[in-house]
């Protein structure tokens, strides 16, 4: 990409002389979500690459073993200790079991997206080092390894930013239910601002040494993600489609060279 394509899609103020991009400011917040929104598109597009199609048949047959391996010990746990209420008739704990079906239906997108998350940071190493060796090969060549050891700390540390963000915000979604519509655009605001620090933190694995994304890249970054978690049958593609993006969202804010392949 080079400089009059850079100003052109995130404005001249941003470019230097080399052509490449300065820091992002908080007054750059559209250019952000435009330079998101590209990122979004060119992850799209790596959805023909033979291995990253490997690594979602991969990574999804895991992720539906799992989410329904949860799913099941959740109501299977939740029926057990209604049982153990020896003070509960058999109508009650019925009419219980059915509340955690229900609770479970309703919590489902966090459940998924949770357990989605975790999978695919366990294959992100190898994602990562695709789009990176097919768009950003300059990048890649100063990369790092990322062992399985180091890419199941960042899925636990993924999933207690989940535990504890979506625990504080417990009060809040409570309290929004009267309105209808408050819990779940809580909800995806809350999980945008976890969901954009999870994937910057699995793209800079590989490249320790670099900077972060400021807030303002984070944050298109993190919305676009958990909003593609929303929709029904795209959601199942929401997890890599999330990760390509957050590569290319890290390179093009540094201005590097995309070579399309």
């Amino acid at each position: 990409m080079n400089g009059k394509s850079c100003a052109r899609l995130y404005g001249p103020g941003r470019v230097k002389a080399s052509g490449t991009l300065d820091a992002p400011s908080r007054a750059d917040h559209p250019a952000a979500m435009s330079r998101a929104l590209h990122a979004f598109l060119l992850a799209i597009r790596d959805l023909a690459s033979a291995r990253v199609l490997a690594i979602l048949a991969q990574s999804l047959a895991l992720t539906l073993l799992l989410l329904g391996l949860s799913g099941a010990a959740i109501f299977f746990g939740a029926r057990w200790a209604l049982e153990q209420w020896g003070w509960l008739d058999t109508a009650t704990r019925d009419m219980a079991s059915v509340l955690v079906v229900l609770a479970l239906i309703a919590g489902g997108w966090l459940l998924f997206r949770a357990v989605a998350i975790i999978v695919i940071g366990l294959f992100a190493d190898g994602l990562v080092a695709d789009v990176e060796g097919r768009h950003y090969p300059a990048a890649a060549t100063h990369a790092v390894d990322v062992g399985w050891g180091q890419n199941i700390r960042l899925a636990l540390a993924s999933l207690g930013r989940l535990i504890g963000g979506n625990l504080l915000a417990l009060p809040l979604y409570v309290a929004l239910l009267v309105t209808g519509i408050g819990t779940p655009i809580l909800a995806l605001l809350v999980n945008a601002l976890l969901l954009g620090r999870d994937l910057e933190a699995m793209v800079l694995a590989r490249h320790p040494g670099r900077p972060r994304l400021d807030r303002g890249a984070r944050w298109p970054l993190g919305l676009l993600s958990a909003a593609s978690f929303v929709v029904p049958v795209a959601n199942l593609l929401a997890p890599l489609l999330s990760a390509a993006m957050a590569v290319h969202m890290l390179h093009l804010s540094d201005g590097d060279k995309k070579h399309d392949r």
